[in-house]
């Protein structure tokens, strides 16, 4: 079983059924994605921990949930370098910031300056509290002084659904959930917040050359085990996930999802677990942004 934080549709979901795929054939299991949405992913995240570590309950999680989430919000408890073992770096992806069609402001320094006129007026949405979406909208809220309200949601399309039907003013949405609707004349997408400009919009500029270097933000998902999952099982599991990820026609399936396939091993996965706690933790501490 590989358990998901988040609902169906969402990067995280999209990945893991293509990864199933490859796990069955590699492992010759039967292997379920089971989808666990709640508690900004402490819900997913307390099931996999708690789990027999026999190798058999697996959870893909991400810098949200392992990294954002206990960082800013002392109520999760949950040390995740001591319950969990990561397995393998599964993927990497990008965010873009995108308003509603009827938002006036056709670009981030309209949309700035609107957000500074109206401070208390607009919401923005995220997949759930602790969520990179959530920490780059508080973040952009912060920096405009524009108080916007955050509204979290189960995942990343039912706050794209909200932004389409005009009930949400701002959403930071993943590439892999806003693929689909690129074309959509009811959004408008204004910036990308990796470091160069994407390939799938090459026409829309980076936070950065726009005048915001400090919105270089973007995700990965990983595979982790229960803590006290024996060395030999990791070994094996991460051995399959590295094979998964140099599989052209499963390499060509997560890169069609917006995702960058990664696929490492254990030991290289957990030394950038580390780096990106150290690194996120610089960046709350910098930006001073916290959970409304």
């Amino acid at each position: 079983t590989i358990i998901v934080p988040f609902g169906a549709g969402g990067a995280l979901d999209l990945i893991a059924r293509v990864l199933a795929d490859g796990l069955r054939s590699e492992l010759n299991q039967t292997v379920i994605v089971d989808n666990k949405p709640g508690a900004s992913g402490l819900l997913a995240m307390r099931l996999a921990a708690a789990a027999a570590p026999d190798g058999y309950t697996l959870i893909l999680s991400s810098e949200s949930n392992h990294i954002l989430l206990p960082l800013l919000d002392s109520k999760v408890n949950m040390d995740v370098f001591k319950e969990f073992a990561p397995i393998s770096l599964s993927g990497e992806f990008q965010h873009v910031l995108i308003v509603k069609k009827d938002m006036p402001a056709a670009n981030v320094h309209e949309l700035v300056d609107f957000l500074k006129k109206n401070p208390g007026k607009l919401s923005f949405g995220s997949s759930g509290v602790g969520t990179m979406a959530h920490i780059a909208g508080e973040f952009l809220s912060k920096e405009t002084q524009a108080g916007m309200v955050h509204v979290p949601y189960r995942g990343s399309p039912a706050a794209m659904n909200d932004l389409l039907a005009g009930n949400l003013d701002v959403n930071i949405q993943s590439m892999p959930a806003l693929r689909s609707h690129i074309e959509n004349p009811r959004l408008r997408i204004l910036a990308v917040l990796s470091a160069q400009r994407l390939k799938e919009l090459p026409s829309i500029p980076t936070m950065a050359e726009i005048g915001f270097p400090q919105f270089i933000l973007s995700s990965w998902m990983g595979m982790f085990g229960p803590a006290a999952l024996p060395a030999d099982i990791k070994e094996k599991l991460s051995a399959a996930f590295v094979k998964i990820g140099k599989n052209p026609e499963l390499q060509a399936r997560i890169r069609a999802q917006g995702i960058e396939p990664v696929g490492s091993d254990s030991a290289s996965f957990a030394r950038y677990v580390e780096a990106e706690a150290k690194k996120w933790k610089a960046f709350v501490e910098r930006t001073g942004v916290k959970l409304q």
